[in-house]
């Protein structure tokens, strides 16, 4: 395949990334503000925001067998679409201030997303592959850069008091333009899979994963989930309350509140594109057992902060520390590219579930807590992570005559680190 063909495919799936990541954040920016027109408690928002949780956990274990059939660009569009068919539901919804249509909208806002994500990921692995070197983390930080952008847009238009409805119908004709002309130019779909083959999300043109015993079973792919579920739970629980302990807890507008959530993704997202340097030059462990302490430091800054200005700082370090866990983790997982496919598909399960279905709980000690104070909950699994940090220390790398595929395994030199 030509240069230029996987050049312009990694520019799409790039872009791709990015418009999902804006997606999402112009959501989780104003998440305060859907609290405010439902007239919710936190306890009641952790349990609309679960509606999103349902509908992705639904959608990832089923979107590899779509792919395999379909395609990553023709998957991704139903993704889309689907997500901008939920974000009419809920403009429509709110403007009728009714909860349970707002559930059914992000019921299929997060069955189109979580459908969007496999498939950019599977597209992702495909162009990695093909150009011979590793970009799925600077990938990761166009998803994180255009939250960034999209926490923006919904703390400028929350400043100017345009109603949310406005801006999701505004999200949907975006989505929709987007859907039709970007994935038209990734790379050219790959023969699929028998019909009724089932593959996990991360296999790129339907291979099969090695035969053996479950990856489930074993301890080590179970322990580097657990370094996952930290990470991952982190990241998911600022993506939805940051804004809202912003406001709450620190008397802040609503505007100041989707300004720090930027504040923590703008974060993340630098050390996204530039973290790799740390891991080749320290190793992955000892990289690992910094970013999740500097997530903890934080995350404890943030909630105990006077000011926001404080806060402010806390969210730039929980945003560093957030960065690198979930993308290391996918690495330890894929280090035998031999078991690469089981194992990452059970790591980035859990990882998921602890994204989407972690935060929405907080919102149910917050009753109880307040927001603010029920984020250092979080703390306890990146606890957790921390002490499970050494399992994801690189395997050691086999040597064979012939290349084997791309599959996130460190190079050889990394891989007598950490």
């Amino acid at each position: 395949m030509n240069t230029q063909t996987v050049r312009r495919a990694a520019m799409a799936t790039f872009a791709v990334f990015a418009i999902n990541g804006f997606v999402f954040a112009s959501w989780a920016a104003r998440i305060p503000a859907v609290t405010r027109i439902l007239e919710l408690t936190s306890g009641e928002m952790g349990l609309l925001l679960l509606s999103i949780a349902a509908g992705s956990v639904i959608a990832l274990p089923l979107a590899g067998t779509v792919v395999a059939r379909k395609g990553t660009a023709t998957s991704i569009r139903l993704g889309g679409f689907t997500a901008a068919l939920g974000g009419l539901v809920v403009a429509t919804a709110l403007g009728l201030v009714s909860v349970p249509l707002t559930a059914a909208g992000l019921f299929l806002f997060g069955v189109g997303i979580g459908l969007w994500d496999v498939s950019q990921n599977i597209e992702g692995a495909d162009v990695e592959r093909h150009l011979g070197r590793t970009i799925m983390p600077q990938f990761h930080a166009g998803f994180s850069g255009g939250a960034f952008v999209g926490a923006l847009v919904g703390a400028g238009l929350s400043s100017i008091h345009v109603g949310l409805p406005a801006h999701l119908f505004a999200i949907v004709a975006l989505v929709s333009v987007a859907m039709v002309f970007v994935p038209s130019h990734f790379l050219p779909s790959t023969t699929p899979a028998p019909a009724g083959a089932v593959m996990p999300p991360e296999v790129p043109g339907g291979k099969a994963p090695a035969r053996g015993r479950t990856a489930w079973a074993e301890s080590r792919t179970l322990l580097v989930g657990l370094v996952v579920l930290g990470a991952a739970l982190t990241e998911g629980a600022a993506n939805d309350w940051i804004a809202k302990a912003t406001v709450d807890g620190l008397g802040a507008t609503e505007s100041e509140g989707a300004i720090m959530f930027a504040v923590f993704v703008a974060s993340m997202t630098a050390f996204r594109f530039f973290g790799g340097k740390f891991i080749d030059n320290y190793g992955r462990v000892p990289v690992l057992y910094g970013s999740l302490g500097a997530a903890l430091v934080g995350l404890v800054l943030f909630v105990v902060a006077p000011n926001v200005w404080l806060a402010g700082i806390g969210a730039v370090l929980w945003g560093a520390g957030a960065a690198l866990g979930f993308p290391m983790g996918m690495s330890a997982a894929a280090d035998d590219p031999a078991r690469a496919a089981a194992r990452v598909s059970v790591v980035s399960t859990i990882g998921y579930v602890a994204f989407l279905a972690g935060p929405p709980l907080l919102g149910f000690l917050g009753d109880h807590f307040t927001v603010r104070w029920a984020l250092l909950a979080i703390g306890v699994a990146i606890i957790a992570s921390i002490l499970t940090a050494p399992a994801a220390k690189p395997l050691p790398q086999p040597v064979s005559g012939g290349a084997a595929p791309r599959t996130g395994s460190p190079a050889p030199e990394q891989a007598e680190r950490g």
